[in-house]
């Protein structure tokens, strides 16, 4: 049988468990927040770099 007791210890233990998953947590969130923002960044400079380059009724 599963025994979730952990005896006197249990206060510690499951706090180091909560703490480690809202670490997790807010590792992922943290990552996917900073994602999108470095997305975006790159796509405003790729669009920044096509506009300056020379179209095609441009070149000699």
């Amino acid at each position: 049988m599963l025994d979730l007791d952990p005896g006197p210890y249990g206060f510690y233990i499951w706090m180091s468990y909560g703490l480690s998953a809202a670490g997790l947590g807010g590792l992922a969130v943290f990552s996917l927040v900073f994602t999108r923002r470095w997305r975006r960044r790159a796509e405003a400079l790729e669009a920044r770099v096509r506009e300056a380059e020379p179209g095609p009724e441009m070149q000699p």
